[in-house]
């Protein structure tokens, strides 16, 4: 997954007041908008030119394999999801739909509840076929695009938020790596290590305010999170037929619901206090509302120890001439569990689509060993194919430890999706708000802030998408 997929803000509002808010939405610009009555497949992204012609191969590949499906990558620029999630409502309004869009976790139940059609019968007929992809690909991933029992995207990739180590500052402060089952208190320590020998600008432990990566997976490794976890009941038509006897396949569902606010358990409270200590000590930097794209750089030059990443790191890092030699990877810190979270990213069908199983063509093709290998031909991003994590992807540029990316989801089989309900936008927006309020004031201002961000959170679920 691209780092704008993991490091923007999610802000769209439902297709249901489509009407009263199209006005207010960025416009389209002309290379945006698909010509009508296009006798072609269109596929959507949140990307640039450069983005979609990245894909010609991928393209190509397909049209060998279906010469007589026309496809066009549609790249949409956006600041951000909110801002490529409003233009694709836009087209759907407008009559010219895409008949697939690239959607990530942050969206994913959003188009299930309004958009994206379910591929249950279409991965049912092809069962046989699709066995290989199922075989292949953790049940996690699989469940987290699980909505009401239905099955609305075929992950292609996916990123946990694990720890990414500074092998020069560790070494500075006399700090090994530390084991896999380390804690919370001992990243508290080694903190204070690098900070007492860091210098001057150097930042201990560098962290975003964002729903991936920011105090979500504080929360998971404390046994918690900011919203209710349940899950819907359903999928037993797929785990019967692709899972069966797969480890703890008896505990699948047929997706996660997050329907309340959970910010007054006093784990959450934990959390917080514990952040807002490491702000105060100088020992992490102040929680900056989304961005995060100066880090790499500024982890590449020395200047932060630790940061919470994931695969899609790797490129970026050798981009900015950064040695594998000169970091690590290890999983996120235990605190009561060692859950982790994680984004992934798939191709969803649209509802409106006349062009449904030429769609299907399309999504289980780049789901295909093929497919896969030709879109994710660098890692900058962290194949959903467990055979595709690899040392050959990673030499040369990846970490000593680079199974830790995919070792995620085999070590600790809680590890979950980003809580993301189709009211995500208004969900987060609270969350980023109140996180600042939270880690940034007094002692004894969590507590009101964090009841605050409650009010917030059930008012945002209580809303439609």
């Amino acid at each position: 997954m691209s780092e704008l997929t993991r490091r923007t803000m999610l802000g769209v509002t439902g297709a249901g007041t489509l009407a009263a808010l199209t006005a207010g939405w960025p416009r389209l610009t002309g290379s945006d908008i698909p010509g009508r009555g296009d006798d072609e497949l269109r596929v959507a992204m949140l990307g640039t030119a450069q983005d979609a012609e990245a894909r010609t191969g991928l393209v190509q590949a397909f049209r060998r394999r279906h010469p007589d499906i026309p496809v066009s990558v549609q790249a949409i620029q956006g600041a951000d999801w909110s801002d490529f999630f409003a233009k694709i409502l836009t087209l759907v309004a407008a009559g010219t739909p895409p008949d697939v869009v690239v959607v990530a976790t942050e969206g994913t139940q959003l188009f299930a509840d309004r958009l994206a059609e379910p591929l249950d019968r279409y991965v049912q007929r092809d069962a046989a076929e699709m066995a290989d992809y199922f075989s292949d690909v953790h049940p996690s991933l699989i469940e987290a695009f699980m909505y009401d029992g239905h099955l609305f995207q075929l992950p292609v990739d996916f990123n946990a938020a694990n720890m990414y180590l500074n092998v020069a500052a560790m070494r500075r402060a006399g700090l090994e790596r530390p084991p896999d089952d380390w804690t919370h208190e001992d990243f508290l320590r080694m903190l204070r290590a690098m900070r007492a020998r860091g210098g001057r600008g150097f930042v201990p432990y560098y962290w975003t305010n964002r729903l991936w990566g920011g105090v979500v997976p504080w929360l998971y490794a404390n046994g918690t999170s900011f919203l209710t976890e349940e899950k819907a009941p359903g999928g037993d038509w797929l785990w019967s037929r692709f899972y069966a006897g797969s480890p703890g396949v008896a505990q699948r569902s047929g997706g996660y619901l997050w329907r309340g606010s959970n910010a007054l358990d006093p784990k959450v409270t934990e959390v917080y206090e514990f952040l807002r200590r490491v702000v105060a000590e100088g020992l992490g930097s102040s929680p900056a509302q989304g961005g995060g794209n100066q880090l790499v750089g500024q982890f590449a030059s020395g200047g932060v120890g630790f940061t919470p990443a994931g695969g899609f790191w790797v490129e970026g890092l050798a981009e900015a001439k950064m040695p594998g030699s000169a970091y690590d990877v290890q999983f996120f810190p235990r605190w009561r569990t060692q859950r982790h979270q994680f984004g992934a990213a798939g191709y969803a069908m649209m509802k409106a689509s006349q062009r449904k199983d030429q769609a299907w063509e399309w999504i289980k093709f780049c789901a295909s060993r093929e497919g896969m290998r030709l879109a994710f031909p660098v890692p900058n991003t962290t194949p959903v194919r467990r055979s595709m994590v690899d040392e050959a992807l990673y030499r040369g540029k990846g970490p000593a430890h680079w199974q830790v990316f995919y070792d995620t989801l085999d070590r600790f089989p809680t590890t979950g999706p980003i809580p993301a309900p189709p009211q995500q936008a208004a969900v987060e927006t609270a969350l980023i708000k109140h996180t600042v309020g939270a880690v940034t004031g007094s002692a004894r201002n969590v507590e009101p802030t964090l009841r605050r961000l409650d009010a917030d959170l059930e008012r945002a679920l209580r809303s439609t998408p």
